[in-house]
């Protein structure tokens, strides 16, 4: 009996998932061709460009969250430059840009900070070409700086989207689907279920089977500036790269990823705790039904410890939100600068095994001793009685 193939998710659903796709490599091989393109002409016989790309190092990353593709990366570019002077000298140096990243090229959160190294000796043609390069270099890499956030979409979007168009906005923002979308709201039986996060809810009207998923990480920072940052309506979208909505306060509702997690504040205990009802809008998730997500921060002497712990998953989705939470949250504080650590753990001790007590205590040995003189006593005496007995008739016996 042959058997029937589902219809593929029309592209509306297909694209509302989370995904993101990681294009390190790819980045590099990009920078190492575009960038050494560069070129520029002073006056006369001058001209400076970039020799070669000598390190790129981060992460590169595209994204899709609700039909919108995003660049996610930060890295830190090195080069080296070289050009000839005026009188013909050869002239030579390295350039590090600390941070290329998605803020910096889209957002504009901070300028371009560029760190330059003369190598050649100098002299006053060696100087101005120098000028040269420090002057005109920057315009021109920034060109192809802009142009790369389009290019990871145009070569990868493929892979993550349906669609036919992928969006080149930098920033997810809320669709009309989105604003149509019923409002998940916690229901009461979502209050009711086990203490471990699973159990069954209902959610309009549907048993939901869930569980609890947990992601933790650890970051070299105080627990006040991190529980700012999550919960800090214009703080968050340093790290969400999305319009977000929040007033921390119990009741009050929040937004985040332009609209593609909502709920309620439950409770604040800054800086150590705050919990939240939490749904995803997505045609997977189903409608009507909140999990209840707490965020726990533990300060230690170097490092903050943040756990998201998700009551209420629903069965068959732990893969997904997990990956998601590890993305969104755990990445998107990293890529602000936010260092990930793991903790210290002290290697394992080897257990000391105490010296084989001595055979026999000292008692043991007293008590041995007082056996074996008391044995030898009594065979004497033994030996002298029966030597007694057969003597004494040849004794007595004698005329």
């Amino acid at each position: 009996m042959a058997s029937t193939i589902p219809a593929p998710l029309p592209p509306s659903t297909a694209n509302w998932h989370w995904k993101n796709k990681t294009v390190t490599p790819w980045a590099k091989q990009w920078f190492e061709r575009e960038l050494t393109a560069v070129r520029v002409n002073g006056e006369g016989s001058e001209e400076v460009g970039i020799e070669r790309v000598v390190e790129v190092d981060g992460d590169v990353e595209l994204g899709q969250r609700k039909s919108k593709l995003i660049t996610i990366y930060d890295c830190r570019v090195v080069l080296n430059w070289s050009g000839t002077a005026s009188d013909g000298t050869a002239v030579s140096g390295k350039l590090t840009i600390p941070e290329v990243s998605h803020e910096v090229t889209l957002d504009g959160t901070s300028d371009y900070v560029y760190e330059w190294k003369l190598d050649t000796d100098r002299s006053p043609a060696v100087e101005a070409l120098f000028n040269l390069a420090k002057s005109r270099l920057p315009a021109a890499l920034e060109a192809k700086f802009a142009a790369f956030p389009a290019a990871i979409i145009d070569t990868h979007g493929k892979d993550l989207t349906v669609s036919a168009d992928p969006s080149r906005q930098g920033s997810p923002a809320p669709s009309g689907a989105s604003a149509t979308a019923a409002k998940s709201t916690q229901s009461d039986a979502a209050l009711k279920k086990r203490a471990d996060g699973s159990g069954a809810v209902k959610s309009s009207g549907v048993a939901v089977n869930t569980t609890r998923v947990t992601v933790d990480a650890h970051f070299m920072a105080p627990a006040d500036d991190l529980f700012g940052l999550l919960t800090d309506e214009k703080r968050i979208p340093h790290w969400t790269r999305a319009p977000a909505k929040s007033k921390a306060e119990p009741g009050a509702e929040y937004s985040l990823f332009g609209g593609g997690v909502k709920g309620k504040f439950v409770s604040l205990s800054p800086p150590k705790e705050f919990v939240q009802t939490w749904a995803l809008e997505s045609p997977t998730w189903p409608s009507g039904h909140s999990a209840t997500l707490t965020t726990t921060l533990e300060q230690g002497s170097d490092s903050t410890k943040v756990t998201w712990a998700l009551d209420g998953v629903p069965l068959g989705m732990e893969e997904e939100i997990t990956r998601n939470l590890q993305g969104y949250y755990v990445h998107g504080l990293k890529s602000i600068g936010y260092v990930q650590v793991s903790p210290y753990v002290p290697p394992p001790q080897k257990k000391r095994i105490p010296d084989e007590p001595e055979r026999g205590s000292q008692s043991q040995k007293a008590a041995a001793v007082g056996f074996g003189s008391n044995t030898c006593a009594a065979l004497g005496f033994a030996v002298l009685v029966f030597g007694a007995a057969f003597a004494l008739p040849y004794i007595y016996g004698r005329p």
